[in-house]
């Protein structure tokens, strides 16, 4: 029985593509990991997608096939440089490129694109993709939905624990005595939509800009004051709600720069700590923001509690999204539900994503 998969991710951020292979047997082990680049023009159309416009259509199906193409070449890629025959992997889990979230409401919906079809094709592996529609199906939020690989490698008798995500958006996972998971609100798409205006870089490096500023309390508190941020849970968002257009509306446009990019860290930093809850021992910290140093310092001060990345439990927080979507994808091919009702709000445990064989 093949036991090894393949777990493809590319985030809100779209600063590459995660590609990781995995064995997943009594334990889920990391055996090779690359990052694929994403060409500008496809990340620059997939940003554009997040809101409307006359072309969406023709735009989202020509894309969805240049995504699949990119995920075939990451998965080869992958292959290639770890001396990996596809026939040994017994299938990819592809999460895809979200370009709609909105799950609220009678007919909420979210799309990611990076047709499967190609990818099975050009690679010769079965690929699970569609992984958050069956959720919303039921009722649910389709996120967060690496709560429960969360769940699976970090549960503790020992601690009580917060597993954090901080990509794009944040999401918390709460290892308590029952699995609790959100999108806390912005992680660091504000950060690096401000740097990319007025540094020319695609993000603020260990966070020295922001370390740089100085927090500025009215425009913090005017942020915090968004509705998202006081909605209980079962909750999720995306860039159609915290985008460049969101900040433009919290600026008087006299603000020095250097402390916009302070008080979107605190932003992202406060609105983290104050989803916590009381229980909470220690914050393990996943993705991009783990290597913003400036953000784990205010993590730490902020919350008063431990604060380390998920290198310290075993796992490298710059793989662990793409090994979930290949543990979701392992669950998938197995007959086993992937959420977590008391996490996205669905009617009940589901087997997620559809199977698309090579």
């Amino acid at each position: 029985m093949k036991t090894r998969y393949i777990g493809l991710m590319s985030g809100t951020s779209l600063d590459a593509i995660d590609a990781v292979l995995v064995d997943i047997g009594d334990q889920v082990r990391l055996l090779h990991h690359c990052s694929h680049p994403i060409p500008d023009p496809i990340r620059n159309a997939s940003h554009a997608l997040n809101h409307s416009s006359d072309s969406d259509l023709q735009r989202s199906l020509e894309l969805d096939r240049q995504w699949g193409y990119l995920f075939a070449e990451a998965v080869n890629t992958l292959l290639a440089t770890s001396s990996t025959d596809a026939a040994t992997i017994r299938a990819i889990g592809c999460h895809g490129q979200t370009v709609r979230h909105a799950p609220a409401g009678p007919h909420g919906y979210t799309l990611q694109i990076g047709d499967p079809n190609t990818v099975a094709e050009l690679t010769g592996i079965d690929v699970v993709a569609d992984f958050r529609r069956r959720d919303i199906a039921a009722g649910g939020q389709g996120a967060p939905l690496a709560c429960g690989f969360h769940q699976a490698v970090f549960a503790s008798t020992q601690e009580q624990r917060a597993i954090i995500n901080i990509g794009g958006m944040a999401n918390i996972t709460w290892l308590g005595h029952e699995t609790v998971g959100f999108d806390t609100g912005p992680g660091n798409v504000l950060m690096d939509i401000w740097a990319s205006r007025h540094l020319q870089t695609r993000f603020d490096g260990n966070g020295q800009w922001a370390a740089s500023g100085q927090v500025i309390p009215p425009l913090l508190q005017a942020m915090l004051a968004d509705p998202y941020f006081s909605l209980p849970p079962p909750k999720s968002t995306g860039r159609e709600h915290f985008d460049q257009h969101w900040l433009d509306r919290h600026l008087q446009g006299n603000e020095v720069p250097a402390d916009v990019q302070a008080t979107l860290a605190e932003l992202t930093a406060r609105s983290i700590c104050d989803a916590l809850p009381a229980a909470c021992q220690a914050l393990y910290i996943c993705g991009g923001g783990a290597a913003n140093q400036h953000l784990m310092t205010r993590l730490a001060s902020i919350s008063q509690r431990p604060v380390a990345d998920t290198g310290s439990l075993g796992v490298d927080p710059d793989w662990l999204e793409a090994m979930a979507f290949a543990w979701l994808a392992s669950r998938t091919i197995a007959g086993l539900p992937g959420n977590i009702p008391g996490v996205t709000g669905a009617a009940g445990p589901r087997i997620l994503g559809a199977i698309f064989q090579a």
